[in-house]
């Protein structure tokens, strides 16, 4: 056991951005935009009030004002659906294919029934204990999905990886971005 937890304890000091300061090639916020690299690290999770909607094609997935975001260093926030708001009939989730994160713990998938070889979404059944908020909630890939905010369509955080949701009151640049790898 204690192997683990000197896993987890070396995974989360690795990170040398923590948000206590912007680096010189972080992009200065205009007037109502936030700096990514504001954002700390570890994460913190921030309530949304604004609606967001997630849809496949012609379809809704979620239609809520519930949702959480979680904010960490140089990424964009990752958006989370509580599992009552989401139409879990459109969804399956994945056997065998899981992940682990530093922060939050294991991460199973969920795709679209039709599109069974996609993951489109992940949850955390029993998140580490920093992150219990997030027990019973959904996170979704803008990538493969049409995700909006108040209305604004997001930009999907580069690379198949992140699932971060990029609205017009962000600046970044963001990880995932080419030449981001040691971030």
């Amino acid at each position: 056991m204690s192997t683990n937890k000197d896993w987890l304890q070396k995974a989360r000091d690795g990170w040398s951005n923590r948000g206590s300061k912007r680096p010189p090639f972080a992009i200065e916020p205009e007037e109502d935009q936030r700096s990514v690299w504001d954002f700390p690290r570890p994460p913190v999770i921030e309530k949304v009030t604004k609606p967001v909607l997630v849809r496949y094609h012609d379809d809704t997935i979620v239609d809520t004002q519930n949702a959480l975001a979680v904010l960490e260093t140089a990424s964009p926030p990752t958006y989370y659906i509580p599992r009552e708001d989401v139409n879990l009939d459109m969804l399956i989730e994945l056997q065998g294919k899981s992940s682990f994160c530093e922060w939050k713990g294991k991460a199973d998938y969920w795709a679209i029934k039709e599109n069974k070889n996609k993951p489109v979404a992940w949850s955390y059944a029993n998140p580490l204990e920093e992150f219990a908020e997030l027990k019973d909630y959904l996170a979704f890939y803008p990538q493969h999905l049409e995700c909006f905010v108040d209305g604004i369509r997001v930009q999907p955080q580069p690379r198949e990886f992140y699932a971060g949701w990029i609205t017009p009151d962000l600046t970044g640049p963001f990880k995932g971005e080419s030449g981001t790898r040691h971030w």
